[in-house]
């Protein structure tokens, strides 16, 4: 039995995906609230062999996987996986895998559009437009400037293309060859820095005080990662004390933003509402992809394997 048990708000319903998927055996779909508890999660699941996680609020916890005995894999839309206690999989002899790649195109044009919309404070000037103001703000340049990029998977490596072909210089970090002399340096030296990195253990606060820091006066901070990945204190002084000109966040520390939060009241920050990859060929690609991963698991060869 193959189970989709957080398709809210849906996506996966009615979807190319969906029709494949049903090609496979008996599929459950749940379309409606409560995955995010682990209890109700575990209780979808039930005797499931294969879950596909849509939904990051689904937590696959020891617990879950306890009472989830048949358990055998996850297929996850999409390439975090935060969500998922990645060694109690292994113990329980769960395969994680998930969709790399098929949101690169889209996340990185988005990095670059946040990028963009701080430097040249067009969501600022747009309001004073529409206030009856003619703003003569001084905007900033991006070509010449030097553009640091963490984390150089698929969108990562995109959107250093995309800032090369603005005329900027590209400076990359890798967590998985480079070391923090190298990430020290790159934040001295870069006018906007983007987070690409995956959210582990280890890169929770991956920018925190000491990280601002190191950064240039006038720098900009793009995040289209996790929210986790910057501590979210210290990213409030930054914004309120002009140590960064500005950043532009598609990610939280806590989604979706309860009213009322400081980040809200900072007119020097752009956010959207964790976005980056909603376009029709991302959700399309994407989903057809985790249950193409599904196929492969069960013939045997599965693909994109995680843990």
């Amino acid at each position: 039995m193959i189970v989709v048990p957080d398709d809210f708000p849906s996506v996966f319903e009615g979807s190319a995906a969906h029709e494949r998927a049903k090609a496979l055996g008996e599929l459950r779909l749940h379309t409606g609230r409560g995955a995010e508890d682990e209890a109700e999660l575990a209780r979808r699941i039930g005797t499931a062999r294969v879950a596909v996680n849509i939904r990051a609020y689904s937590r696959f916890t020891e617990s879950v996987f306890r009472a989830c005995p048949d358990l055998r894999m996850i297929s996850i839309w999409g390439t975090g996986t935060d969500n998922i206690d990645l060694l109690a999989a292994a113990r329980h002899n769960v395969t994680v895998c998930n969709t790399p790649g098929t949101n690169a195109y889209a996340v990185a044009e988005h990095a670059i559009a946040l990028m963009l919309a701080v430097a040249r404070k067009i969501p600022q000037i747009d309001r004073e437009m529409r206030g009856g103001a003619w703003p003569r703000e001084m905007l900033t340049q991006l070509y010449g400037k030097t553009l640091g990029v963490f984390g150089t998977g698929s969108i990562g490596a995109r959107v250093a293309e995309l800032g090369r072909a603005l005329g900027m210089e590209v400076l990359t970090w890798s967590a998985r060859r480079d070391h923090l002399d190298l990430k020290d340096d790159i934040l001295r030296r870069a006018d906007v820095v983007t987070l690409h990195v995956r959210l582990t253990p280890g890169t929770g606060g991956f920018i925190s005080q000491r990280e601002f820091g190191l950064m240039k006066p006038g720098a900009i901070l793009v995040n289209t990662g996790r929210g986790a990945l910057v501590d979210s204190e210290a990213l409030l002084a930054a914004l309120a004390s002009g140590k960064i000109a500005g950043a532009g966040l598609d990610v939280f520390h806590d989604e979706p933003l309860k009213p009322g939060d400081p980040l809200l009241g900072c007119a020097n920050a752009v956010l959207s509402p964790h976005i980056a990859g909603q376009t029709p060929e991302v959700r399309r690609d994407g989903l057809l992809r985790a249950i193409e991963n599904v196929e492969n698991f069960l013939a045997g060869k599965p693909t994109n394997v995680v843990a």
